[in-house]
């Protein structure tokens, strides 16, 4: 078993020194497995790149791979359903994908209710979205859900619509323009800062404005929904935010409606197959299904 587990890393990583280390083991050790597998299969299995740079598979090993990582998952699954899951007691460490907006409208009130139970070995811990081998990494149990855009969910998962939420403005306390809803026109003017993990000054917002003919004095970007807040807190900035995640920050942001129509969008939580008869995985979805339902 510890061989296969340590053949599949070796086959994701393609890098002995880096597989090593997600494997908690010395370079000569894991390259002692590997001369043993090697054997084992009568192939190589990986031999170095051409460029000097990590390993290339063998086809065999290629081949191998998909049959590796479905066999180490129903081992997981048979070893996981011998064992009730009870949250007190637990030992589980659970994985999410979500961006901060997401996670600070559900995730800080089960990451709340996880830690009442006050049992240090059930953790939960919460990693960037938008990492194209999201499914890859759901089949081998890195990542137990995905929370986000109810239209960005992979194909591959089963999903559940968690809630649906709207668009607002937002603005800092005493901010100079007064308390008045904004006028279109005024929208447009006022500097916005939006939310981008690129440096981008657009995003969907702005392409609805387009549909209007019409576009908005965006001034600044930052890569977190969070970081939006301080800004806001700290410059005469306006920003377009989703009402839910504006809730959590009203001791210093005022908060209106938009002078334009944007349709809802829904955030939806999702899983990959394998995980849909997991008693913790079941519990911690249900846990998200509340938090969205109750606030």
């Amino acid at each position: 078993m510890p061989l296969l587990i340590a053949l599949d890393v070796l086959l994701e990583e393609r890098n002995v020194t880096r597989a090593a280390r997600r494997l908690s083991l010395s370079q000569s050790a894991l390259s002692g497995q590997l001369a043993r597998l090697r054997e084992l299969f009568d192939d190589p299995l990986l031999v170095p790149s051409e460029t000097g740079r990590g390993m290339v598979p063998t086809q065999r090993a290629i081949d191998l791979h998909p049959r590796l990582v479905e066999a180490l998952s129903k081992l997981h699954d048979a070893v996981s359903a011998t064992t009730p899951f009870d949250p007190a007691t637990s030992k589980r460490s659970f994985t999410i994908a979500a961006n901060d907006s997401v996670f600070t409208i559900v995730g800080l009130n089960v990451m709340a209710g996880l830690l009442a139970f006050g049992n240090p070995a059930l953790k939960l811990a919460v990693v960037p979205i938008g990492d194209p081998t999201l499914v890859e990494r759901m089949a081998r149990s890195e990542v137990d859900l995905f929370l986000g855009d109810a239209s960005k969910v992979p194909g591959a998962l089963k999903s559940r619509t968690l809630l649906m939420d709207r668009f607002q403005m937002a603005q800092r306390k005493h901010h100079p323009r007064g308390m008045s809803p904004a006028s279109l026109d005024e929208y447009c003017a006022l500097p916005h800062v939006i939310v981008s993990q690129h440096g981008h000054f657009h995003s969907p917002i702005d392409t609805a404005l387009t549909q209007l003919s019409r576009s908005r004095n965006v001034v600044a970007a930052v890569p977190s929904y969070n970081q939006v807040a301080l800004v806001l807190a700290n410059t005469e900035c306006i920003s377009t935010l989703p009402s839910r995640l504006l809730s959590h920050y009203r001791a210093f942001v005022d908060v209106f409606d938009l002078p334009y129509d944007i349709p809802a969008f829904h955030v939806a939580m999702a899983w990959h197959p394998r995980a849909q008869n997991d008693e913790g995985l079941a519990w911690l979805r249900t846990r998200f299904i509340d938090a969205a339902t109750h606030g």
